[in-house]
C-alpha cells in the first residue's frame, strides 16, 4: 500500500485554543452520533444526524496545518477567547441548517445516485450499457433498487479515456435521458461541455453534473445560469488525462474547501443561488491516496459551505492502493465503506455503481443508529 501523508497535525494546545487566533480557520464536525435524544449534540445540515465535537483547523507557516478537537461543551469559553463571536455563530448555523430540497429531493436523508455509463470505455463499466435500451433498462433497475438520481454521462474522464466530440457524447446520452425523464425519473447529466448541458437539459435532464466546476467549458456558467437547473460543482485538480501525474497540495482538504468556496461564490455572482448548488469534493480526480483519505476523514468540513454534498467513491483506484488485489469489479467492500463514512459525515448524495447494496449498507448503519 502507498505510504499515507497527513497534512494536519495535531496541536498540542488544549481547550483553551491555539497560542494565538491569527489567520483564517476552519471548522470540521466531528464526534458523531444520532442527536435525536442527545442534549450535548447539534444536528448536522438538519439531519437526525448530530456532532458534539468541533476540529478547529487553521494552515501552519511553510505548509499543512494544524488543529484541535474543541467538545461542544467547551466551546463557548473558546469563543470568547477567540473574539470570533459573529464567526463561529454564522458557521454554526450553515453546519446545522437544513438545506433546501435539491431537484426535489429532500436533503435531510441520504440518496443514493446510480451510474449509467453511456460509455465504452469507464474506468469500471466502460462497454457494458453501450445502447440506449440497455442503459435504460440498467438505469430503470437502479431505481427499482433504490436510487433517488440517475447520472447520465457520455464520456470517461478516467486518465487516458479517449477523447469523444461533443455531437458524439450528445448522440450518446440524450435517447437515454429523454426516455428516463419521460418516465418521471430524477436524472442527471455528467458533463464538462456547454452544448452537451443544453441537449440534455432539452431533452429532460433535472440536474447538471460538472466534474470541472463549470470552468471546463467557457460558456458552462451561463448555460448552467439560465437554465435554472441545480447543478454539482465538483473539485479536480488538472485535466482528467494528466489528473494522476503527481498532484500537490499545500493541505487537500482546506485547498478543496477554498476553491468550492470560489466556485460557489462565481457562480452566485453568475445568477446561480446558493440552494441550486451542490459541491463535490471530488475523490480521485488529481488526488493521491494520502489526499483522498484526508478528504475521506473530513467531509463534514464541506457543511461549512452550506450546500448539499455529493460523494464518488465507489470502486475508485485509492480502493485500489489499500488493497492492491481488487481490480475495479472487485471493490464493493471498499466502495460500501466509504459510503458508510460518507452517511456519518452527512452527506445527502452518494453516487455509485451498486445501488442495491448501498442502499442495505446506507439503512442498516441508519437503523442500528437510533437504537
Amino acid at each position: 500500500m502507498d505510504e499515507i501523508k497527513r497534512s494536519v497535525l495535531r496541536s498540542p494546545a488544549d481547550v483553551r485554543g491555539f497560542a494565538d487566533f491569527e489567520g483564517p480557520l476552519y471548522y470540521a464536525p466531528t464526534g458523531f452520533i444520532d442527536h435525536a435524544d442527545d442534549p450535548n449534540t447539534l444536528p448536522l445540515a438538519g439531519s437526525r444526524r448530530g456532532f458534539s465535537a468541533l476540529e478547529i483547523i487553521r494552515r501552519r507557516e511553510g505548509g499543512g496545518a494544524e488543529s484541535m478537537i474543541l467538545p461542544l461543551l467547551a466551546l463557548e469559553g473558546w469563543v470568547q477567547n477567540s473574539g470570533r463571536v459573529d464567526e463561529i455563530n454564522a458557521v454554526l448555523d450553515r453546519l446545522m441548517a437544513k438545506r433546501p430540497d435539491f431537484a426535489g429531493l429532500d436533503m435531510a436523508s441520504c440518496h443514493v445516485m446510480g451510474i449509467v455509463n453511456v460509455t465504452p470505455d469507464s474506468f469500471s463499466d466502460g462497454g457494458d450499457y453501450n445502447t440506449t435500451e440497455q442503459s435504460v433498462a440498467r438505469a430503470e433497475a437502479m431505481v427499482e433498487q433504490g436510487a433517488s438520481i440517475i447520472d447520465v454521462g457520455g464520456e470517461s474522464t478516467r486518465p487516458g479515456a479517449d477523447d469523444v466530440s461533443e455531437d458524439e457524447e450528445i448522440n450518446r446520452v440524450v435517447p437515454v435521458i429523454r426516455e428516463l425523464a419521460a418516465k418521471g425519473h430524477v436524472v442527471s447529466i455528467d458533463t464538462r461541455h456547454a452544448s452537451v448541458m443544453e441537449a440534455a437539459i432539452e431533452a429532460g435532464a433535472a440536474i447538471i453534473n460538472d466534474v470541472t466546476g463549470l470552468e471546463g467549458d467557457e460558456r458552462s456558467m451561463e448555460v448552467a445560469a439560465s437554465s435554472g437547473k441545480p447543478v454539482m460543482l465538483m473539485h479536480m485538480q488538472g485535466e482528467p488525462g494528466t489528473m494522476q501525474a503527481n498532484p500537490q497540495y499545500d493541505c487537500a482538504v482546506l485547498d478543496v474547501y477554498d476553491y468550492l468556496l470560489d466556485r460557489i461564490e462565481s457562480c452566485e455572482r453568475a445568477g446561480i443561488s446558493r440552494d441550486r448548488i451542490c459541491i463535490d469534493p471530488g475523490i480521485g480526480f488529481g488526488k493521491t491516496l494520502s489526499h483522498n483519505l484526508e478528504l475521506l476523514s473530513r467531509l463534514a468540513i464541506f457543511h461549512g459551505l452550506g450546500c448539499p454534498i455529493l460523494l464518488g467513491t465507489s470502486r475508485k483506484s485509492f480502493i485500489g492502493k489499500i488493497d492492491p488485489k481488487a481490480d475495479p469489479k472487485q471493490r464493493l467492500g471498499g466502495s460500501i465503506a466509504s459510503a458508510v463514512n460518507g452517511w456519518r459525515h452527512g452527506v445527502q448524495m452518494i453516487r455509485v455503481h451498486d445501488v442495491p447494496e448501498t442502499v442495505q449498507a446506507l439503512a442498516v448503519a441508519s437503523s442500528t443508529a437510533i437504537v
